[in-house]
């Protein structure tokens, strides 16, 4: 292992940094901080094992049969999920082309690219399932708790499919550099990656509110006419699902399919790393043909013209599309199901208003870390002739307007059903925006060039911040709603996530 340039020594190395990088960016260099965030996180994941006993507890307490409606619903869940770690593989793998990094430091340098590549595609394997088996946990807990250790199997069947999705992801990337070219390769893999994430979850969804009335997926996976038009249990289909059940067979096949065909895409495409790296680089230095505008000048005010900058920079951002699209396309339901609902009782759109919330406050989250902390041309910005509390109050309002334009429609499709219902909505809506734009006012800190792996990622705190709030909002909504008075619970919970985030952000920010 310390032979250097070695597959172990570039291991060694990425754990290194992982590492080091993971510390800096969750505990900011202060013992306190770190142990105010790990009691928090160990509060919230106490809290989801509670959940999900609370929505699987009456399922288990019956017994978990391997029938046909069983392998189902376990295939379908499972499928979800799996879209979402292929969705985030793939642009895992992508930035791994694009951001620079120590790449320029390493690919210089005489060691292997093969190398270098396999184990950062490696890398994004591992955190890949590793954050599968996080987000699952609980509800395998739970199950092993009713069920037995049988499903601990389930790890090994995140495990495989994890691998799996890195190895299509590196073969989707590859060939997308191949056939279009590095220059349209990062685009086309974002949007990519938001159609896989959502695009199954919205599927099923359509067909649900078009063939029950309703936003709940498990409907059609339950249904007795989709369980019949499946294949039979000798079907490979149900691989996974049986070896999620506890089947040793079907988890050690699954392992081996996933891992294999990971090593086996490494070994193919590791040798064109350099190249594809190189080319990429090459991209943001290939320089654009101007042409010269023929609109007449127009004196406007200089917050106007600090508005309309942002939102050019917005949308020249390279990373624009990972950072929305997902969020944008998980508001096709609950558009789909206020059209089809049209003219019903009013209570038949709550079951809306908390996706509109929480998608407001992600795509709030976004935009903001798009603005505020991702830029690249910082140091340049504050030498302008401009005080720099006009230009964060630009940021600000850019983000803010256009999360309004996006939800606007939503907002007026639930104002024709019920008034009451869209000031509601509105105020949580604008509510949710605010707080996930605060988090990242709060934690807008140049990374220092020490992180330079870390330039272009959202603080993990922030990250975390971020969705709790745009959940407790959430809540809050659906219930002030339904004028219920629990609405304050949640309310309360987003306030102190406010004020832990605020807690826990670096001190002495200055733009």
């Amino acid at each position: 292992m310390s032979t250097p340039a070695t597959l172990s020594w570039f291991a060694a190395h990425e754990f290194r940094l992982a590492w080091r990088d993971w510390l800096a960016m969750t505990t900011g260099g202060r013992k306190v901080r770190g142990f105010v965030l790990f009691a928090t996180l160990a509060l919230f994941y106490l809290g989801l094992h509670f959940l999900a006993n609370a929505l699987l507890g009456p399922w288990i307490s019956d017994g978990i049969n391997s029938d046909k409606p069983t392998l189902v619903l376990v295939t379908g869940t499972g499928f979800l999920f799996w879209t979402v770690m292929l969705s985030q593989a793939l642009e895992s793998v992508t930035r791994a082309y694009y951001s620079r990094s120590d790449l320029d430091l390493i690919l210089s340098s005489p060691a292997s690219s093969a190398s270098v590549f396999a184990v950062r595609t490696g890398a994004t394997a591992f955190a890949t399932v590793l954050l599968a088996c996080l987000l699952a946990s609980p509800i395998i807990n739970v199950i092993v708790a009713y069920e037995g250790p049988r499903w601990l199997a389930a790890y090994g069947v995140l495990a495989g499919l994890g691998a799996l999705a890195a190895a299509i992801s590196v073969l989707v990337t590859v060939g997308l550099f191949r056939s279009i070219g590095p220059a349209r390769t990062r685009l086309v893999a974002q949007i990519i990656a938001g159609i896989v994430g959502a695009g199954f979850v919205i599927g099923i969804q359509a067909v649900a509110i078009l063939s029950f009335g309703n936003m709940n997926r498990f409907s059609v996976l339950q249904s007795p006419e989709f369980v019949a038009a499946t294949p039979d249990l000798s079907s490979l289909l149900w691989l996974p699902a049986k070896a999620a059940l506890g089947d040793l067979g079907a988890t050690l096949l699954v392992v081996a399919i996933g891992f294999g065909a990971l090593a086996l895409v490494i070994r193919l495409t590791s040798g064109s790393f350099a190249q594809h790296a190189i080319a990429a680089a090459g991209v943001s230095a290939t320089r654009v043909q101007q042409t010269a505008s023929t609109r007449p000048f127009r004196k406007s005010s200089q917050r106007h013209a600090l508005r309309v900058k942002e939102w050019k920079l917005l949308r020249r951002d390279p990373w624009l599309l990972s950072q929305t699209l997902m969020q944008i396309l998980y508001l096709f339901p609950p558009a789909l199901l206020l059209w089809v609902s049209y003219g019903q009782s009013a209570g038949t759109y709550v079951v809306v208003i908390p996706v509109i919330v929480m998608a407001a406050g992600q795509l709030a989250g976004g935009l903001s870390w798009l603005a505020i902390s991702g830029e690249d041309a910082h140091d340049l910005v504050v030498t302008a002739p401009i005080h720099p509390r006009a230009v964060l109050v630009a940021k600000i309002e850019a983000v803010l307007c256009s999360v309004a334009v996006i939800f606007a429609p939503l907002l007026l499709l639930v104002w024709i059903a019920s008034w009451d219902l869209a000031w509601i909505t509105a105020i949580f809506v604008a509510v949710s925006a605010s707080s996930a734009t605060a988090i990242q006012l709060w934690f807008r800190v140049p990374m220092r060039r020490a992180m330079f792996r870390r330039r272009q990622v959202a603080s993990r705190a922030a990250t975390i911040s971020e969705a709790l709030s745009s959940i407790m909002w959430a809540g809050a909504a659906v219930l002030a709603a339904g004028n219920s008075w629990l609405a304050a619970l949640p309310a309360t919970l987003a306030l102190i996530i406010l004020l832990a985030a605020w807690a826990l952000s670096p001190k002495g920010k200055r733009v």
